[in-house]
């Protein structure tokens, strides 16, 4: 199975805002540190605040920031929100489907990989390997203008 690019960015979007900060973050912000299309983040935010993961502050000092805390964001809803269909194969167009033992064993193997990511939140991301709150501020820092 392969994610969409759209929720590639969405949790890179997440995992940028998850990092322990009181400042407000802006979108172009984020593409200068992931080194991405600041055109394609601002759709996917827009969808993020729209469906409640981030909150947007509008004005001169304002910016995007987590709309609740790293540990309620679970990785499974986030999937499925951002991927919409996640029909793996398109069985149900398939003439065949209804004959097919495919079918079955391909919904069992999403099922499957949508139960993991339903086991984890966006704070267990952040805990797994190395320090990617570090990572993250080394790029924020090299991205900084000199003072």
């Amino acid at each position: 199975m392969r994610l969409t690019r759209y929720t590639d960015y969405a949790i890179r979007v997440l995992l940028y805002l998850a990092r322990p900060t009181e400042q407000l973050c802006s979108i172009a912000e984020i593409a200068r540190a992931y080194d991405i299309s600041q055109n394609h983040l601002m759709k996917v935010v827009s969808d993020l605040v729209n469906a409640g993961y981030l909150e947007s502050v509008r004005g001169r000092y304002g910016g995007i920031r987590l709309a609740r805390p790293a540990a309620q964001i679970n990785i499974g809803a986030l999937i499925r929100h951002t991927e919409g269909d996640l029909d793996l194969v398109g069985c149900d167009t398939c003439v065949v489907a209804p004959a097919c033992g495919l079918t079955g064993m391909l919904a069992e193997a999403l099922a499957a990989f949508l139960a993991v990511l339903d086991r984890y939140s966006l704070a267990d991301a952040l805990d797994r390997k190395g320090d990617l709150q570090q990572l993250l501020r080394t790029l924020q820092d090299a991205e900084a203008p000199a003072r």
